[in-house]
């Protein structure tokens, strides 16, 4: 064995000899072996830095099957907002898409399919004339303006009760304040996307998201910022004050906003066990401040009843850090109507915003339509969407 490696090692340190036209070069062996490896390296780094840093799943085009995947670069966030451009009207009109998500409760089960919840998408136009600040809403007529959407994911016998809609990294994403479910919406197509779950992420439980804005390309979804209480305003836990950070490839953070929801209450001089319910909030990046319009609010204990007459006409506009909170009123209070869902009209320099209001009244329920100013000026007044349907989300699309 001795005398074989010996000889291995001779043969190694011999020279070898390559013409290069008129030249000669002679390399000894372990100079060869030597640029190999330099070589082999150099190839190796620059495959290495030309990898992408993230990879996902994608359709493979070249073949068409719903099964075949392969490894794609993902890419960059997607700006786009909204999905469908303006159009620009005579007499100096801007027409643009909206749609409006239903969270139908109980009513949500579908009665057809069994272990199936239903939500609706119904579309239609909001049209904005900027030189007499002129908001007017028309609704596209059924079929095509009414979507059904279906999914089979539930939590205790409920499922799709989707109180926000929004755009996200150029997608419609609804959200689902039973099972922590984020759906992508395509089509009248309702695709799982991301499970929220209770609290600091520990629990079984879904997390009763309720709101969702756009902060940073960061998707952020809100608990209803009241302590989850029994009927008759016992504390139970503080799970509804978190906040989930969603990040553009679904990677979920859990934020204790404890703080935050209380600093909203003290400007109101609400302390616990009164208490303010949000169902609304969203970030605007040309302010860098957080914009709530409480649903309900109210100095006393939260009864479950009484809580049906609690509406709210405030509008509480926050610091990026909560260190300052402005109270702006909108219009009159509706004692059964409080806010459920906001955006702003795009290219208004988050100056304009299109609401929703909820009414939940004795198990009648209805939703509402309104448009404002950032100091509270009415630009389209309460207009009924439609009876016996609950519209809790809207956005651009």
């Amino acid at each position: 064995m001795y005398r074989n490696n010996s000889y291995l090692m001779e043969v190694a340190e011999k020279a070898t000899v390559y013409r290069v036209g008129n030249s000669t070069i002679r390399l000894q062996g372990k100079t060869l072996f030597g640029l190999i490896g330099v070589s082999s390296c150099a190839i190796l780094y620059v495959l290495y830095s030309l990898m992408p840093t993230n990879v996902g799943f994608r359709k493979n085009p070249r073949f068409g099957g719903a099964n075949d995947i392969y490894f794609l670069p993902l890419l960059p966030y997607n700006t786009t907002y909204p999905l469908t451009k303006p159009v620009t009207l005579a007499g100096g009109w801007i027409k643009y898409r909206i749609g409006v998500i239903a969270d139908m409760d109980l009513k949500a089960k579908s009665l057809e399919e069994e272990g199936s919840w239903i939500s609706y998408l119904k579309t239609g136009y909001i049209l904005y004339n900027p030189e007499y600040r002129e908001v007017k809403v028309e609704w596209e007529s059924a079929p095509t303006g009414m979507t059904l959407l279906k999914s089979s994911w539930g939590f205790g016998n409920r499922g799709m009760e989707l109180s926000e809609l929004l755009v996200f990294n150029g997608r419609l994403y609804g959200v689902d304040d039973r099972t922590g479910v984020i759906y992508e919406i395509e089509g009248n197509l309702a695709i799982p996307w991301v499970i929220l779950t209770d609290g600091n992420g520990r629990h079984a439980k879904g997390f009763k998201s309720e709101w969702a804005t756009v902060k940073d390309e960061h998707l952020f979804v809100g608990g209803f910022g009241k302590e989850w209480t029994s009927p008759t305003g016992e504390l139970i836990n503080d799970n509804p004050l978190w906040v989930k950070r969603v990040s553009a490839d679904g990677r979920v953070s859990h934020w204790s906003w404890k703080k935050n929801f209380i600093a909203l209450r003290d400007k109101l001089g609400i302390n616990f066990p009164g208490y303010m319910i949000h169902e609304t909030c969203g970030w605007s990046e040309k302010h860098r401040k957080w914009f709530f319009l409480p649903r309900r609010l109210s100095k006393d204990k939260y009864d479950e009843k009484l809580d049906e007459h609690m509406g709210s006409n405030h509008m509480l506009i926050a610091e990026e850090d909560f260190s300052a909170i402005e109270d702006v009123l909108v219009g009159e209070v509706s004692p059964t109507h409080g806010f459920s869902s906001f955006k702003f009209l795009p290219d208004s320099g988050d100056n304009i915003i299109v609401a929703l209001k909820s009414e939940e009244d004795d198990g009648n329920v209805s939703s509402y339509i309104l448009a404002f100013d950032l100091k509270g000026k009415i630009l389209l007044s309460e207009t009924l969407i439609v009876k016996d349907y609950k519209f809790e989300g809207i956005e651009f699309i």
